[in-house]
């Protein structure tokens, strides 16, 4: 039965999976087999090479999600860890290994909360589910979206759901994220005039074009944000020009540019400015956009509030609402659910050489969601 170190056994066993994604290598059939015998029904809902599973205790309302991913990102260059990332590993009461940051951490903190919660009421009110998905840290088409829609189609609503990313910034239990901002890609191609670089005047370096553009756009306000969003940052991930003779001008260059952008605009506003700005400039340009997610807000309501007080009942922190950082699953499960928010450990070694958690942090972790499932269904 769940006991005190049992999430730190969860953990390591979960670590100790290959589940580079979209593999997930047995963690969820594991993870069914710890909650089976606490009452929990599961379903796979396994798209393409992607698994996905349900779980579920309970029937009525209200219902609390405990939702996250269990594929990881890949190792890197394994020599540069001090220990073996599948090999999960104590040193110093830190435990380290891929995924033990993000978030196989915050799931084995949620699945002996939930088995301890369960062994102590067996008639609490409500139901409990987990929403799980190996296909977090790639391309998400096939993961937890698909899952959401299932559950549109099936009439399941969610009252409240907690996705375990790593949100803690400086401090353990510091910072919820009641939100994240969209994040807009654009594949920018501008085409100029091939030539011998020492006749620029029979020519068009698309370069020279494309270092002032970037410069305006740098330079643009896009917003002032709001109460709940910084204002929106646009940066560059690529450039990249012809391959030619160090005598040539090349025809074209290409450039991939982000912004992550607040609630006070719409891919289209991004879109019709980016157009009203490059067409100040004299060039022919081709652009493809993709967004791969939309701004999202969960106001303060009675989750963040109950997130709060088990945080500082647990850690003694006054925790803030962000909406700072990357994309995650809560934007597919905000649009379904009633109330969603993010919340784990800390986030300093996520998708870094030799990833770890402080053990007394995981054990908080597992106090904190065990008190939010106390305060909601009992």
């Amino acid at each position: 039965m769940a006991n005190i170190s049992n999430v730190e056994t969860i953990a390591k066993k979960l670590i100790e999976k290959k589940s580079v994604t979209p593999n997930d290598d047995g963690c969820q059939e594991y993870i069914k087999d710890e909650l089976s015998d606490y009452g929990f029904k599961h379903e796979n809902i396994n798209l393409e090479d992607v698994k996905n599973i349900w779980l579920r205790k309970g029937f009525d309302s209200p219902l609390l999600v405990f939702a996250g991913h269990t594929d990881v990102v890949p190792p890197g260059n394994i020599d540069e860890w001090e220990t073996k990332p599948f090999e999960p590993k104590v040193k110093n009461n830190i435990l380290y290994g891929r995924g033990a940051s993000d978030m196989k951490s915050s799931i084995s903190a949620m699945i002996s909360a939930a088995q301890k919660f369960v062994e102590n009421n067996p008639n609490h009110k409500g139901s409990i589910g987990f929403l799980l998905t190996s296909d977090e840290e790639g391309p998400a088409k096939y993961g937890t979206q698909k899952v959401i829609e299932k559950f549109k189609k099936d009439n399941i609503e969610i009252d409240y759901c907690i996705v375990g990313e790593p949100t803690s910034s400086e401090k353990f239990g510091d910072t919820i994220k009641n939100g994240r901002r969209g994040s807009l890609t654009g594949h920018l191609k501008i085409i100029g005039i091939q030539g011998h670089i020492a006749y620029p005047e029979l020519a068009k370096n698309p370069i020279h074009i494309a270092g002032s553009l970037i410069n305006e756009l740098n330079d643009y306000k896009w917003d002032d944000g709001n109460k709940y969003f910084p204002k929106t940052s646009f940066q560059i991930s690529s450039v990249k020009s012809d391959e030619v003779a160090s005598n040539m001008i090349p025809r074209s260059i290409d450039i991939v540019f982000n912004l992550r952008f607040s609630s006070e605009l719409t891919q289209d506003d991004i879109k019709n400015n980016f157009k009203n700005i490059i067409s100040n400039f004299d060039c022919e340009y081709e652009v493809d956009w993709n967004c791969s997610a939309e701004p999202f807000i969960t106001s303060e309501g009675y989750l963040t509030k109950v997130l709060q007080e088990a945080i500082k009942e647990t850690v003694n922190i006054d925790s803030n609402l962000s909406t700072t950082g990357g994309t995650s699953d809560a934007r597919f499960i905000s649009q379904h659910a009633k109330e969603t928010v993010e919340f784990g450990p800390l986030n300093k070694t996520a998708h870094k050489i030799n990833e770890n958690i402080d053990l007394h942090n995981l054990i908080d972790l597992e106090k904190i969601y065990y008190a939010v499932l106390s305060k909601i269904l009992l």
